[in-house]
């Protein structure tokens, strides 16, 4: 029997739950070409969301489009461009010989180099003369509009892990390159998204950069417990099997509301389940998740300084005020000084989130290795 949960990939059709609101955001920015910026944690469904979104869009709109691009691995500007330019193409035809024809009307300056897999457009590799593409970038950079406006589409181009364009060398001269061109589009909306909140803050909020003001910004919050336990039971009775609504809850709770880790707990109790889901069957699930990640979380903890170690360890006692001198001083935090520098590298490690000065672990079951292993040993 296939397992109703699904955690590690896209949520699609039934495993996607709730986001009402977001999405008929997104998909109202996506008919109306307004650029978007979505903001949230990794694990927290924004890949998912923006694909659910993307399929009511365009089931509204037969002229509305979209093309995805994931930057994760794109390191610098030349595979940007690149990327940006093979995905394009991609879409702009459903034949071989047209796609073709249209990488020389398109792009017949830089006279690319394709190659495709037998059988699968999608496998499409393209190369460009960079020298001459750095000359002028001008054709890549429009050719999105220049697609939608020949062909009377309303396009979309979506872009997960955006900030990484912040690692980029002159990565300031590119933002300001990327702004003065797609604010020119017509027929050409951006949706922009990316896990690494503070980056992505540095990017679009900060009055000095090239993005800022760029587009509508969503941030994306977990999903409410309200909203699980419905959605946790329907997929228990969907497969024969039964669980309370008070233990619906009680796995959102242990999960801390955290998409990916609540359908992995839901998958766990799930799985030990022959007809009725009991408090025992998820308590055991959730200690196997966290035992089964103690190796990774090992390593994590490994990759820390003793003072972000130390931080973390006033974090979870429930230390709020780190500026105190007393605090710095049990802990062994230098001075105040120092504690804002261990903030800013547990940020981009991605291991705490800071928000409205309130601090949060963003792996619930990193938290709960770190509670009831490490620092108890």
């Amino acid at each position: 029997m296939e397992t109703p949960f699904v955690f590690g990939k896209l949520a699609v059709d039934r495993n996607f739950t709730n986001r009402d609101k977001e999405r008929q955001q997104l998909s109202g920015n996506f008919s109306g070409l307004v650029n978007t910026v979505l903001i949230s944690p990794r694990r927290w469904g924004k890949s998912s969301l923006v694909q659910k979104a993307a399929g009511e869009a365009m089931s509204e709109d037969s002229d509305l489009h979209f093309c995805f691009l994931d930057a994760f691995n794109i390191r610098t500007e030349e595979q940007f461009y690149q990327t940006l330019a093979s995905e394009v193409l991609k879409i702009s035809a459903s034949k071989l010989e047209v796609l073709l024809e249209n990488a020389k009307r398109f792009m017949g300056t830089f006279f690319p180099k394709l190659s495709f897999s037998p059988g699968n457009q999608d496998e499409l590799s393209l190369s460009l003369d960079w020298k001459e593409v750095k000359k002028h970038p001008d054709a890549i950079l429009d050719m999105a509009e220049t697609v939608a406006t020949e062909k009377g589409w309303k396009l979309v181009i979506c872009i997960d892990e955006f900030q990484n364009i912040s690692t980029f060398e002159n990565h300031l001269a590119f933002q300001k390159k990327l702004r003065s061109h797609w604010q020119k589009h017509q027929h050409v909306a951006y949706c922009l998204y990316g896990s690494k909140r503070h980056m992505l803050m540095d990017v679009f909020t900060s009055s000095s950069m090239p993005f800022y003001k760029f587009g509508d910004i969503l941030f994306l919050e977990k999903i409410h417990q309200v909203s699980w336990v419905p959605f946790i039971c329907s997929r228990f009775e969907d497969t024969q099997k039964h669980i309370s609504e008070s233990n619906a809850a009680l796995i959102a709770e242990l999960a801390e509301c955290h998409p990916y880790y609540v359908q992995q707990l839901a998958q766990q109790s799930w799985l030990r389940t022959a007809t009725d889901c009991s408090e025992e069957i998820i308590h055991d699930a959730y200690q196997g998740i966290v035992a089964q990640l103690s190796l990774l979380f090992q390593s994590k903890t490994e990759e820390l300084t003793t003072p972000q170690i130390n931080f973390m360890k006033a974090l979870l006692d429930g230390v709020q005020k780190f500026s105190s001198k007393n605090m710095m001083d049990d802990y062994q935090l230098g001075s105040s000084a120092n504690v804002m520098r261990i903030k800013r590298a547990l940020e981009n490690k991605e291991i705490i989130d800071i928000q409205a000065g309130n601090i949060m672990v963003l792996d619930p079951m990193y938290k709960s290795w770190l509670v009831t292993c490490y620092f108890r040993n």
